[in-house]
């Protein structure tokens, strides 16, 4: 199959999505390893390669011996319509197996609009959609992530569904399979196994039930446990992954080192699903935290780090964190991202640190444009907390402020929505002048499930366009924008966010119409969809009604750990405007997560002055500041490469980042361009087509410094480069070089055209 998909590829978009050869992919020996598993993310590429829960697991099942992981992305339009018409099934990159080959297929389950994405992994693989369909013959269709934690709609199709962290589960998931496999076991008695570990639900050992008018009343168990208790990591400091990170050759949506920071958040924002079912906070050490970064910049050679948390800004380090970090790599051009920042844990030593490298945008999440709204949803900040830090944020440069807002929250009143561009203006004119701007996202409010708002009604699709309506008209001013979610869109997805299994139907149904990736705007059509729920029967608007206190839910059988009493009181709060104030800070609030004992918050509360608000930020000069290049020498090597097999996949602007990351990854001595975004001096030959192979191609280095051992530079910088790029001479240059490049070409031809074509 190798090569007919090798021949497809060049056909497709953007075909180094399939290639397969990104750094520090693993490839093992198929033939000796006794369990398979390919990871899948119903989504493209680029957004499944900047998921980091996939990028762990992958890395924790090769550690195995006896373990191998592979991975599989939704393909985009062109490659799955040229693969139906070859007659091609699915394939892993790693590999290029088909799908049905492996023992596991793992689905993470992000969001809600990803969901006929799945149904297209499974039909391109050559597998029946529902479990009860399937055979000892399939792959387990095993599922996991965000959604799994309200999985009805798409139960059906999975055979198992892990609820909560997956780092030990995965193992015991595998192990499971791997010794039933041996033993000859059968699918039913695998799935008994798989249903007696931690967190794992099988869909199929419970029935749902409805009255005779089609409402749902509960959840009947065919087999063992009645509830689903989510399975939590008790500890993050020794779940680091030791292997070095993918490195994509294209670019992603967070084309970035990704290091998670701390799990969880106690803030109880009363709308926030992720809030919840992450709980508790679990910090990791400073320490560690720095030593996972230097390791991971070193070996991918990416220019970003970004600190990953549900609110980055309440880890308790984060000062001196940042002064380390900042510090550590400002030489090399490496700035640090924080993507989660809350209004209220933004210090000036934090913003400080922050304006040290490049000054995108600053996001800021009100959520709500009055303060007594705020109170409802237990936001914690004020107007006066949010102006102070625009104003701060400006006043270190900052020119775009981005905040982010819902409309259709509980007890909102029109004045609440007046409020939203009341306060976006307000927050423009903090900047007071210049060229400040301020752009504003407005989103439907979805209830979902496991939070303190899981019962209340969502705005129907012409009542969402009518409070965008109220934002837009009051919204003026060429430098405030208003960026405007779908309602549409945002109806769908609350469909899916409380719906039950009936839905499942509805989506092979939609699917069936065209339906894909749903949650790009330029894909979506809800008259698909209205079309697929007339054949079911189903009226879509009902799933958005408000659920009554006594009535059963769905999802009420898989436990995230909080309790029922709490969400009732945290929602007799929120109608009094009640705060209810962090655990981490004010104590435990008695929500049902921890024991205090086996599992418990963890905070690295640091005694010195460095962790607190007081840090002293010093101005430290790079030594790569534009001062300092100018003055520098300048020695100018040529080398030549060649690109080969799925290396030809490669754009040229791709070339570039993969060389250029190469280069940090070797510890270059670059040169950079002066000003407040310096680039590497570099210079490559023109480009090629796509898909066209090269023996020798090349690449002008501008460095301060001269290599000193040539002949050990050409294997280490091989070393740094993916599989189909070898570096083949380095020589010194010269300036006068730079410009002077002669292409030959060789071009073979699959068939001799005809004279008649020659012609033409």
């Amino acid at each position: 199959m190798n090569n007919e998909i090798d021949a497809l590829l060049p056909q497709v978009r953007q075909p180094s999505r399939y290639g397969g050869n990104e750094l520090h992919v693993v490839k093992k020996d198929w033939d000796v390893i006794p369990l398979r598993m390919v990871l899948a993310f119903p989504d493209l590429y680029e957004l499944g390669m900047s998921h980091q829960g996939l990028q762990i697991l992958y890395h924790i099942v090769n550690a195995r011996e006896n373990m191998l992981a592979e991975r599989v992305y939704t393909p985009d339009r062109d490659l799955e319509e040229l693969l139906r018409a070859r007659g091609l099934p699915l394939f892993s990159l790693e590999s290029q197996r088909p799908l049905v080959d492996f023992d596991i297929l793992g689905i993470t389950l992000p969001y809600e609009l990803c969901y006929t994405n799945i149904l297209t992994i499974l039909d391109l693989a050559g597998l029946p959609f529902r479990s009860a369909e399937r055979t000892g013959a399939h792959p387990l269709v095993i599922g996991g992530g965000p959604c799994a934690f309200h999985p009805e709609p798409v139960a059906d199709f999975f055979d198992a569904i892990l609820l909560g962290d997956g780092e030990e589960a995965i193992l015991e998931i595998a192990e499971v399979v791997r010794i039933a496999k041996e033993g000859g076991a059968g699918r039913q008695e695998v799935l008994t196994r798989l249903s007696r570990i931690e967190g794992v639900y099988v869909p199929s050992f419970f029935e749902p039930l409805y009255d005779v008018d089609g409402n749902f009343i509960g959840m009947k168990t065919l087999f063992g446990n009645n509830v689903i208790r989510r399975r939590i990591l008790a500890d993050l400091e020794g779940a680091s992954i030791e292997q070095p990170p993918l490195v994509p050759l294209t670019r992603i949506v967070h084309d970035r080192l990704g290091l998670e920071i701390a799990r969880g958040c106690t803030r109880g924002c009363r709308f926030c699903q992720a809030g919840m079912i992450y709980r508790p906070v679990r910090e990791r050490t400073p320490e560690k935290i720095f030593a996972l970064a230097e390791k991971g910049i070193a070996e991918s050679g990416f220019e970003e780090l970004a600190l990953l948390s549900l609110s980055t800004g309440d880890y308790s380090c984060l000062s001196e964190l940042l002064v380390r970090l900042m510090n550590r790599f400002a030489k090399e051009h490496v700035s640090v991202s924080l993507p989660s920042l809350r209004v209220g844990t933004l210090t000036p030593a934090i913003m400080e640190q922050i304006k040290r490298v490049r000054k995108t945008g600053f996001t800021l999440a009100p959520e709500a444009g009055t303060d007594r709204l705020r109170r409802v949803i237990n936001k914690g900040i004020t107007e006066e907390d949010l102006l102070a830090t625009a104003e701060a944020a400006y006043g270190l440069g900052w020119k775009l402020i981005k905040l982010y807002f819902m409309f259709g929250l509980p007890t909102e009143t029109e004045e609440d929505v007046v409020a939203i561009p009341a306060l976006a203006q307000k927050v423009l004119k903090a900047g007071r002048g210049g060229n400040c701007r301020v752009n504003v996202s407005a989103a439907t409010f979805v209830p979902k499930p496991h939070t303190v708002f899981e019962r209340e009604p969502q705005l129907s699709i012409a009542e969402g366009y009518a409070r965008m309506d109220i934002i837009k008209k009051r919204l003026y001013g060429k430098n405030c924008t208003l960026k405007r979610n779908d309602p549409r869109m945002s109806s769908l997805e609350g469909v899916f966010s409380r719906g039950d299994r009936r839905l499942s139907l509805l989506l092979e149904k939609a699917w069936q119409r065209g339906a894909r990736m749903d949650a790009w705007s330029e894909h979506f059509d809800l008259n698909r969809w209205q079309d697929a729920a007339t054949v079911c029967g189903l009226e879509l608007e009902s799933y958005l009604r408000r659920r009554e206190v006594d009535e059963p839910l769905p999802w009420q059988h898989l436990r995230v750990g909080v309790r029922d009493d709490f969400f009732a009181e945290e929602h007799a709060k929120a109608l009094k405007e009640e705060y209810t104030p962090d655990c981490r800070v004010h104590g435990c609030q008695q929500c049902g997560v921890c024991d205090l004992k086996t599992l418990k918050p963890i905070v690295h509360h640091r005694k010195n002055v460095e962790c607190g608000t007081e840090t002293v930020v010093q101005e430290t000069r790079s030594e790569d500041s534009p001062a300092r290049q100018a003055i520098r020498a300048h020695f100018v090597y040529k080398l030549t490469y060649s690109r080969l097999n799925n290396a030809r996949l490669l754009s040229h602007l791709e070339l570039l980042q993969v060389f250029f990351r190469a280069f940090n990854r070797a510890k270059l001595p670059l040169n950079f361009s002066l000003g407040f975004n310096p680039t590497p001096k570099v210079a490559f030959s023109p480009a090629l087509p796509l898909g066209t192979e090269s023996l020798a191609e090349f690449v002008l280095l501008d460095l301060y410094e001269p290599l000193s051992d040539l002949g050990a530079f050409i294997p280490a910088m091989n070393r740094q480069l993916p599989e189909g790029l070898v570096v083949s001479q380095a020589v010194l240059a010269g300036k006068e070089h730079s410009g002077t490049m002669v292409t030959t070409y060789h071009i073979r031809l699959s068939r001799l055209p005809a004279q008649a074509e020659l012609d033409r």
